[in-house]
């Protein structure tokens, strides 16, 4: 333990007494403000209650008619018709009614097609064809947790573990705003050998790098291990990030508890009310998810609903995202070689669909994991977000690492070794998607959509509830559009490929004529940008 210890104060870590205490070795977060009192776990996600659900929904979802009521309310909530003012937040969809949908044969290609174009309708009324990109940013995968699905988890020894020095932050920060990126997030594992301070210490060294021609980070996710209100605080008070993100990975008690079997993680209630904690430490913009192929879709898809739906009734804003990562082969961990509910292509199309129309106003992320053809098909029905050009190594992108690379070089024996004694990084999952951010944004462009690096909401205060607010009336259209096709012209004029600038010129003039309240304004904004200034938006 003292070896262990020295260890990781020779790598920088700032610990206090309170700190360097028994708690320190389970906790990776240690809660100073003990007196706030939350909602109880069984209370928001109740099991029986959405299995239910589900088992009394099944001989309605038979029926076409009422299932198309229900993509009709979908759609007349989406556009708050019948809504009494001041109860905009019951937008979207009951848990009786996504059951009901969750239930559908989607093999019923009539209704199906009628799902997936309500879904597009919806996105398309409130986010436009606008899609949001960015890059994942791992820090360190140390890890003490024991998670059945990744391969960060405790007990898989074939993998380097190791965390970016300063400089090597600056390094990787550098080759992504090279590619032309402005958002990240940054995730690390959970482990004292990484702590909180280091992260904190991170997002400083994140927010501060400049390249040319004109490279910065301007908003900085995080993915980061469950923190106390009191950490939250912390890390609301760095003036620096924006969403935090953290996945409750399976809503079903059992599941969770089999898949974590050891580790800080192992708290189900305690992961939780995470959100509820960041909402109390002042971050109100929050993202959640599931990793689809632990349990059944469906449940999951209702957990994430009433747990989007407990934060929106409390908080009065639910999640800004939602996640809808499906489970992709992972280097030493059993469940994702062997997904023990794995989702088909047809009824992850069909959840992804169903999420949009039960909450019409949350931004849908999608990641890498997918194809480019998957992906290619989940941005007609709903996805609003997605990483471009990733890697999920510690130091893949400085060091020319491809995550097919990481994977391939993990060996395969049966004596494990040490983490100090392997010399070989660790990937945390298998991507499908290894195209990199200028071919995503061209084949956007091909596709009519509009590739966004627009942070504005976040830095002119519209989070949490103010921007479900501008959301829910409909208006957050009128200030997203033309500050993506702001933040695409800096990416043309600056990173884009001789192939994608002639196609994004030609997007951004079709696309400004829908801009009519602020055309005059934004030509002018269009113009500056061209001429070389920079991050101007509404």
């Amino acid at each position: 333990m003292l070896s262990r210890l020295s260890s990781m104060l020779s790598r920088g870590a700032h610990a206090t007494s309170t700190v360097l205490s028994r708690t320190f070795y389970h906790e990776w977060s240690v809660e100073r403000e003990p007196h706030h009192k939350f909602a109880k776990p069984e209370e928001i996600i109740n099991d029986a209650e959405l299995h239910r659900a589900l088992e009394v929904t099944k001989e309605r979802a038979k029926d076409p008619i009422a299932v198309r009521d229900i993509l009709q309310k979908a759609w007349d909530n989406a556009l708050l018709k019948g809504v009494v003012p001041g109860e905009e937040y019951v937008q979207g969809l009951d848990n009786e009614d996504a059951a009901v949908l969750l239930n559908v044969d989607s093999t019923n290609d009539t209704l199906m097609g009628e799902l997936f174009s309500t879904a597009l309708k919806i996105k398309e009324r409130i986010y436009g064809n606008r899609i949001v990109l960015f890059a994942p940013l791992y820090l360190a995968n140390y890890c003490i947790n024991s998670c059945t699905y990744c391969s960060f988890r405790h007990e898989n020894k074939e993998g380097h573990r190791d965390c970016l020095s300063d400089d090597e932050i600056v390094e990787e920060v550098k080759e992504l705003q090279q590619m032309g990126h402005r958002r990240l997030l940054l995730l690390t594992g959970e482990s004292p050998k990484y702590t909180f301070d280091q992260f904190l210490n991170a997002v400083h060294i994140v927010a501060s790098v400049r390249t040319p021609p004109c490279g910065s980070i301007r908003r900085i996710n995080v993915e980061i291990p469950s923190l106390s209100v009191s950490d939250f605080r912390r890390l609301k008070a760095t003036n620096e990030i924006g969403t935090y993100t953290l996945f409750q990975e399976s809503y079903h008690h059992e599941t969770y508890k089999r898949v974590h079997p050891k580790g800080p993680k192992a708290d189900f209630g305690h992961r939780l009310l995470t959100m509820d904690r960041a909402q109390t430490g002042g971050i109100d913009d929050v993202g959640i998810g599931a990793l689809f192929g632990l349990y059944d879709y469906r449940f999951e898809v209702l957990g994430m609903l009433s747990h989007a739906k407990h934060l929106d009734r409390v908080y009065h804003a639910g999640p800004h995202t939602v996640s809808i990562p499906r489970m992709q082969p992972a280097a030493n961990a059993p469940d994702a070689e062997r997904p023990p509910y794995p989702v088909d292509d047809t009824n992850f199309k069909k959840l992804v669909a169903i999420l949009r129309c039960a909450v019409p106003y949350t931004g849908m992320i999608l990641s890498t994991r997918e194809s480019p053809e998957m992906r290619r098909s989940l941005l007609h029905l709903g996805v609003s977000q997605m990483s471009a050009g990733s890697r999920t190594g510690v130091g893949s992108y400085h060091k020319g690492e491809s995550n097919t690379d990481l994977m391939n070089k993990i060996p395969k024996i049966e004596q494990a070794v040490s983490e100090e004694e392997s010399g070989e990084q660790v990937a945390q999952f298998t991507l499908q998607d290894h195209r990199t951010l200028d071919e995503v944004i061209h084949d956007l462009l091909k596709m009519k959509f509009v590739p966004s690096f627009c942070t504005a909401c976040y830095r002119q205060g519209r989070t949490g509830e103010e921007f479900m607010r501008i959301a829910k009336k409909g208006d957050i259209h009128n200030f997203c559009h033309p500050n993506a096709l702001l933040t695409l012209q800096e990416y043309l004029d600056d990173y884009a490929s001789p192939e994608t600038r002639n196609v994004g010129e030609h997007v951004i003039s079709e696309e400004k004529e829908g801009i009519p309240t602020v055309r005059k304004s934004f030509d002018r904004k269009l113009e500056r940008v061209k001429k070389g200034e920079r991050d101007l938006y509404f």
